[in-house]
């Protein structure tokens, strides 16, 4: 079957953040939106149906995730990251965002400190602080054009107060899919340490032609004991505003006190067209998806080649997962507002910037590529036209 990528998705007065917020963020109501990491393609029509079936029933009353919900994941896991969880490892929680607080809540205690590795999704900062725990900064490198774990300081930073890691697998915004080797360095610093590893794999089935995504968990039993994993069908299938994700727990006594936190906060009923969803996606998607990673594929290398041939003072870091790419802009030598002030006002887009997501993003932008491709044109014309009147 076939997928018309290039409709354009009409999103204006539905309530979308990433449209109808747009001049309360921008200061401009036509900016071309390129920013929230939600994507700009049609729900596929098989979790449309899904959807469709469930309401013929006009009752929405209590339920429970059926086991059809379970087997799913676990197929899906195996057929794409060919990695076995069994079905009590699989704990709901309403998005991962929520998964990472509750586990700081789990796992830590208030003074006790995380390590994240910016510049990294910026959540990753609150689900720490807003709890009284302390950050420890373990940024990552620039490394002959490939950004890479800094292990030394790493292992420098770590304290007796040190708990938890929460790390970007793969990792968003730089697009990075951390081969076996690094993890198992990282696994082995976390182990030796006593520290816990919360894995936000979040992004893992967007990981583009080439590269092949590894579950941390999946490294070994050992690792797998010290590892919290975080998924969810929302990325990979724009179902975000379902609010349903996984945690993935093989640890018996971990995974009940992240459950305990679950319970008491009366979080984990969750939501029937959430779990209809993630049914009909896990099920029916791997056509799907592999069509939608060629298109997210092709508007990657026309930004690249675009920049390369046009705009060589913008350098794009080459992503190797996740629809968004990560774009240096140092060479303009502005500060992180005057470069978002430069590209909403003088290009008409509006992205993410860089230093929101911590020590180490400045002088970046972060684009969504799940975009039509028309779309992602006009951008980088409009791009273009305001850099040429910087020259």
């Amino acid at each position: 079957m076939m997928w018309n990528f290039d409709e354009p998705a009409k999103r204006e007065n539905t309530n979308c953040i990433k449209y109808d917020l747009r001049e309360e963020t921008f200061g401009l109501k036509d900016v071309i939106p390129m920013w929230v990491a939600d994507m700009d393609f049609n729900t596929p029509d098989f979790i449309i149906k899904s959807l469709q079936n469930r309401l013929n029933h006009e009752i929405f009353g209590y339920s429970f995730r059926p086991p059809e919900y379970f087997l799913s994941i676990i197929d899906w896991l195996e057929c794409r990251h060919n990695w076995t969880v069994e079905k009590e490892w699989i704990c709901f929680c309403p998005g991962i965002v929520p998964a990472l607080n509750f586990c700081t809540l789990a796992f830590t205690q208030p003074g006790d400190s995380i390590i994240v590795q910016p510049p990294v999704y910026f959540p990753f900062f609150s689900a720490a602080e807003s709890h009284g725990r302390k950050l420890i900064y373990n940024k990552l490198i620039e490394s002959d054009g490939k950004w890479v774990m800094d292990y030394d300081s790493l292992i420098a930073g770590i304290d007796g107060k040190t708990k938890m890691i929460i790390i970007s697998n793969p990792h968003n915004p730089i697009g990075r899919v951390w081969t076996p080797d690094e993890l198992n360095k990282l696994a082995d610093i976390c182990l030796k340490n006593n520290i816990l590893i919360l894995s936000d794999e979040i992004h893992c089935d967007l990981v583009l032609p080439g590269f092949c995504h590894t579950p941390f968990a999946k490294l070994s039993e050992k690792i797998s004991e010290n590892t919290i994993t975080c998924i969810a069908p929302s990325k990979t299938f724009n179902l975000a505003g379902l609010s349903t994700s996984s945690v993935i727990i093989s640890n018996p006594v971990l995974r009940k006190l992240f459950n305990r936190i679950v319970e008491n906060l009366h979080v984990g009923n969750g939501n029937i067209f959430g779990t209809i969803a993630s049914i009909a996606a896990y099920s029916h998607g791997h056509q799907w998806l592999d069509a939608l990673l060629d298109y997210i594929d092709h508007n990657i290398d026309f930004v690249e080649d675009y920049c390369r041939k046009m705009i060589p003072e913008i350098i794009p870091v080459q992503p190797e997962a996740t629809y968004m790419i990560w774009l240096d802009c140092r060479k303009f030598g502005m500060t992180g507002k005057e470069l978002q002030n430069f590209f909403v006002n003088r290009a008409g887009v509006g992205m993410n910037e860089g230093s929101t997501f911590g020590p180490g993003g400045e002088g970046f932008m972060r684009m969504n590529l799940a975009i039509t491709h028309q779309t992602v044109m006009k951008a980088m014309e409009q791009i273009e036209k305001a850099v040429s009147s910087l020259r």
